[in-house]
């Protein structure tokens, strides 16, 4: 009898309308809750639908395949022509490198890929990683040069392409960074010399453009050195680098130095610890995570700015791909040329953006509860 009592008393289950729930739902919710965004949406649509067609047209349908000749995809413009990638991948990704040991700059890019998968995962941030990045360093440094292990020996001015761009961006990165906690811990320093060294370093290259800077160590700074004495021009360029990159990353990081409340710095000096044991482990710690999102935009930005080498006589991805265009037989594909490098700086760039992003949610989860 209770049965009967609970079922006939019972709300009769019912399905919610259908345009409150699924696909539906997140259309009227997302793209047409308002009139504007019901035009904007329209609007974006139209823009897409009239653009996505006949560029899939140009880059696939029509176009030509990876072992296409020149004088083919001259007779037929109206789709891309991969065959110039196919013909020139290997100039562009390695340079002027002697082909036969081409393998080498290829084995170099997987060594500073490696160091930084592993650099990415959190259980790998111990002491030793300093030293597997100091023996991948110098593996890359005996790949590329050679001159031992029956290697041959290849000079610097013959290193472009993709392993140039890495070199200048992953080192120079890696050697900046450092350098720009102690230049923002300076500039937050009690010490006034250490203060205004910090404050007049990072403002007088900030002040400076970094063509500026890459023209200074390529060409005012040989005047300077003694007769007979000479810096390698691919050092010159890597210091210039680490120059521009550490200023703007002590940028990035004070801003995380100043979003530390006091009552962190007061806590630490009450537990005892010194200076530097309450920066390591309770104050840079904190100011690391907040400032991810500006350090990851100074990455992204530095990444791309190993372009600028080329004033200077070297040529990374995107300047042995300007050198690939020159080619009489080549000339006029800049489309694909552009398209195909920009992928590459691409996955990097966006490689980096969301693995920051993950980063940044697992080292502030503590800030959202």
């Amino acid at each position: 009898m209770t049965d009967n009592v609970q079922t006939a008393g019972a709300t009769p289950d019912m399905k919610p309308p259908a345009n409150t729930v699924g696909a539906v739902a997140w259309l009227r919710q997302s793209l047409f809750n308002t009139w504007y965004n019901a035009i904007l949406t329209v609007l974006v649509l139209v823009l897409l639908g009239s653009a996505i067609p006949p560029f899939v047209d140009w880059l696939l349908v029509r176009a030509h395949g990876f072992d296409a000749s020149s004088p083919a995809c001259r007779a037929a413009t109206d789709g891309a022509c991969w065959g110039f990638i196919g013909e020139k991948l290997r100039f562009i990704l390695f340079g002027t490198f002697p082909y036969d040991e081409q393998w080498r700059p290829l084995l170099t890019i997987a060594v500073v890929i490696a160091l930084l998968l592993a650099s990415c995962d959190r259980r790998f941030w111990k002491p030793w990683l300093a030293l597997v990045w100091a023996a991948g360093i110098a593996v890359v440094a005996i790949l590329m040069w050679g001159g031992v292990f029956g290697l041959s020996y290849v000079e610097n001015s013959r290193w472009g392409g993709l392993p140039l761009t890495l070199i200048l961006s992953v080192i120079g990165l890696a050697v900046a960074f450092p350098l720009a906690i102690l230049l923002a811990l300076g500039r937050r320093s009690d010490l006034p010399a250490m203060r205004v060294l910090s404050v007049t370093y990072i403002e007088l290259i900030r002040g400076v453009p970094l063509i500026s800077l890459l023209f200074m160590a390529s060409v005012m700074f040989p005047l300077f050195l003694p007769n007979g004495v000479s810096v390698d021009k691919l050092l010159r360029a890597q210091i210039a680098f680490i120059m521009f990159a550490s200023a703007y990353m002590a940028e990035a990081i004070r801003g995380g130095l100043q979003a530390i409340p006091k009552g962190q710095y007061e806590a630490a000096d009450a537990l005892g610890l010194g200076y530097w044991q309450k920066m390591r482990k309770i104050i840079l710690p904190q100011a690391l995570a907040i400032a991810i999102p500006p350090l990851v935009n100074t990455f992204i930005s530095f990444f791309k700015d190993t372009s600028l080498v080329i004033i200077i006589g070297l040529y990374d991805l995107l300047g042995t791909a300007k050198a690939a265009l020159s080619d009489p037989a080549w000339r006029g594909f800049y489309k694909e040329a552009y398209l195909f490098i920009g992928v590459i700086y691409w996955v990097f760039c966006y490689s980096m953006s969301k693995y920051s992003q993950k980063l940044e949610r697992d080292l502030n989860r503590h800030r959202r509860r």
